[in-house]
């Protein structure tokens, strides 16, 4: 059954009285038309097919409400240690719950374990229950030794991303009625516990405390003040007003009670002040997320999203788009500035924010399309895989793909060909430069800004506030921390504590899923993946998003290289070093994605991405090495010694 119209035909088939397909024609000309079938377009040019796409069935990022209660149900806890044959020995721990702090020092009790378990038996009762405990730096520190105890005192349920332990649920009493979650505070405010003292103004800073002298022979210590070699970046005249106040009495026990309790005491106030002006400003309660990005994302989604907007993209289109998700540009073009040539060192003023702010971000539904898109519809947004070919003597090339090496996986800014999924934007972009594209497939969306009241209102709160404010620091980290949430790996792990007695069990069941097995005593860490992603499942992930602010990022920055005007010597993230002073239009201190002038260099050595030395006009002296200990001293020479080849 043909029904034929004036811009379309309708088409129907049937078998026996029976509807076997239904589709619809639309004219465009004499020689192009399109055929829908469902959410299923075929578009024809003389007869001849030369593009495919279908709608993906996607769901949105839900919406969530806004808190009625503020809640500050946590407790602070600390550790002390000191090293003993290169391993960590817990020797002194606090516990704060606001009012009553409790220590626990091993002296007191048969051995470490006696301790530790002492201490996390003080806080399992019901008055604590659906309490958080907060360890600055759980992660990386404290954590190896509660997590061995932990198993032995209830049911754990450990939250583990990329490597990370996030948080970890004990379930407790007699039917496990009761729970107390750990979580690292450190994954919420980003920043050593000093500096956060110093942020929120607390009323207890860090105190002074000899860590180097501690060790298993003078845990009872008692005499003159240990010497300042002992202190961990004490000066002369601190060491000597410290010293001052004891007369051969100081006690290393007390001390260390007091040094403990200092931090527990302190680290709770800043936790208590950062949840009071979270909820002031967005009435969320911070004890519900363990890291700042999943702060960020509720404060955004409760406070500024707008409904059924971001879809949620996860399974072979998270793949696809993922392939081209590549981070900052950080290259190394000159090795060394000249004698008496000053550089400038220039950073954008909040870069990943001003591309959110004024962008356009891809949302809505998104269409599969194969083909060139861009024959049919010209201003198509998307993510697009292509055929590319660079410009022979670009200086600067400005598209970035990952590569395999025997390092693993690498970014590089290739010349030559390759193919690669880009943004569309950055493909754009990259035209103006000479470069050539043959567009395969991919996927587009529709356009909106929708960051834009988000980072409006947190850049006017710095604006307002001075640096010294605690609400000029929160402002910024939650400018910074957004984007990223969005562009979460969605390949979910699982950690299970499985006894000792049951291991062999376990693996024989999993062995296909297991990642890597953890020895914690009685009891193993056993990390698996899991055995497919559930495309129902709700993932809260739209790697379009990160991959887009990303991608406008470097966009933005390419503007200063192949630049005939400038000089470039070295590229970060968001920051130049040139040779001369940029023009006064592109610089500024307070408006987002202007350069603002951060050093004036006397020299500078650059020998590679993350590999600097510099020396400012003032006599600061500032270097890099990616993955170095900042403990490390490093000099010229050293820099220098790299810069040449050394003849044997």
């Amino acid at each position: 059954m043909i029904s034929k119209f004036e811009e379309y035909n309708e088409v129907e088939y049937f078998k026996n009285g029976k509807s076997l397909l239904k589709f619809r024609d639309e004219i465009i000309s004499n020689n192009k038309f399109n055929r829908i079938i469902d959410s299923k377009k075929y578009y024809f040019e003389n007869n001849q097919q030369v593009l495919f796409t279908k709608d993906i069935k996607s769901k949105f990022i839900s919406k969530i409400s806004k808190s009625k209660n503020l809640v500050n149900k946590f407790l602070t806890l600390d550790i002390e240690t000191y090293i003993k044959d290169n391993i960590l020995i817990p020797y002194c721990i606090s516990i704060f719950d606001g009012k009553i702090k409790t220590n626990f020092y091993v002296s007191d009790y048969k051995n470490v374990e006696d301790m530790i378990l002492s201490s996390l038996k003080s806080i399992m009762n019901r008055k604590y229950n659906g309490y958080n405990v907060y360890i600055h730096n759980m992660a990386k520190f404290d954590i190896i030794f509660l997590f061995k105890y932990l198993a032995k005192l209830g049911d754990l349920n450990p939250v583990i991303h990329n490597d990370r332990i996030i948080s970890i649920d004990l379930n407790y009493g007699e039917n496990n009625e009761y729970q107390i979650k750990f979580r690292d505070s450190y994954l919420l405010l980003l920043n050593s516990l000093d500096k956060l003292c110093k942020s929120f103004k607390v009323e207890i800073g860090k105190s002074i405390f000899p860590i180097f002298f501690v060790n298993e022979n003078n845990l009872n210590y008692e005499g003159k003040v240990p010497d300042i070699k002992y202190f961990n970046k004490l000066n002369d005249t601190k060491y000597n007003d410290y010293k001052a106040q004891w007369n051969n009495n100081w006690n290393l026990r007390n001390e260390a009670i007091k040094y403990c309790n200092i931090d527990c005491i302190s680290l709770y106030q800043v936790i208590f002040k950062f949840n009071e002006m979270i909820f002031d400003l967005f009435r969320k309660n911070i004890h519900h997320y363990p890291t700042l990005p999943s702060l960020a994302f509720a404060i955004y989604r409760s406070n500024f999203m707008k409904e059924n907007s971001i879809p949620q993209l996860s399974g072979q289109i998270a793949k696809d788009i993922r392939q081209g998700y590549t981070g900052g540009a950080v290259d190394m073009y000159i090795p060394k500035s000249k004698a008496g040539v000053k550089i400038k060192c220039y950073d954008v003023n909040s870069l990943y924010p001003s591309q959110m702010e004024s962008q356009l971000m891809p949302v809505g539904i998104p269409t599969l399309f194969k083909g060139n898109i861009r024959l049919i519809d010209p201003k198509a947004f998307g993510f697009f895989y292509c055929n590319i070919i660079a410009p022979d003597k670009l200086k600067h090339p400005i598209l970035q793909t990952h590569v395999m090496t025997n390092n693993g996986i690498r970014t590089i800014a290739p010349l030559g060909q390759w193919s690669d999924k880009l943004f569309s934007s950055e493909m754009d972009n990259a035209i103006k430069y000479g470069y050539k594209f043959e567009i395969l497939w991919g996927y587009t969306f529709k356009s909106e800004n929708v960051f834009k009241n988000y980072v409006d209102f947190l850049y006017n709160l710095r604006l307002i506030y001075p640096k010294s404010d605690p609400m000029n620091f929160i402002a910024k980290i939650l400018l910074n921390s957004l984007y990223g949430r969005f562009g979460m790996d969605d390949n979910f792990t699982e950690a299970n504590v499985i006894h000792k007695d049951y291991i062999a069990d376990f693996e024989s069941k999993f062995l296909d899923n297991i990642l890597s097995i953890e020895n914690l005593g009685e009891y193993k860490l056993v990390i698996c993946k899991l055995n497919e992603i559930n495309e129902e499942a709700t993932h809260n992930v739209s790697i379009g998003i990160a991959a887009a602010i990303t991608a406008y990022a470097r966009i933005h920055m390419s503007q200063f290289k192949n630049n005939p005007n400038l000089k470039l010597y070295y590229t970060d993230t968001d920051s130049i070093y040139i040779d001369k002073p940029l023009p006064d239009h592109l610089v500024s201190n307070t408006i987002l994605g202007k350069m603002k002038l951060k050093y004036i260099l006397n020299d500078a050595i650059f020998l590679a991405p993350k590999v600097y030395y510099l020396e400012t006009i003032d006599d600061q002296v500032i270097y890099k090495v990616k993955d170095l200990k900042h403990e490390v001293e490093l000099t010229k020479t050293d820099f220098e010694n790299l810069l040449f080849k050394q003849p044997f």
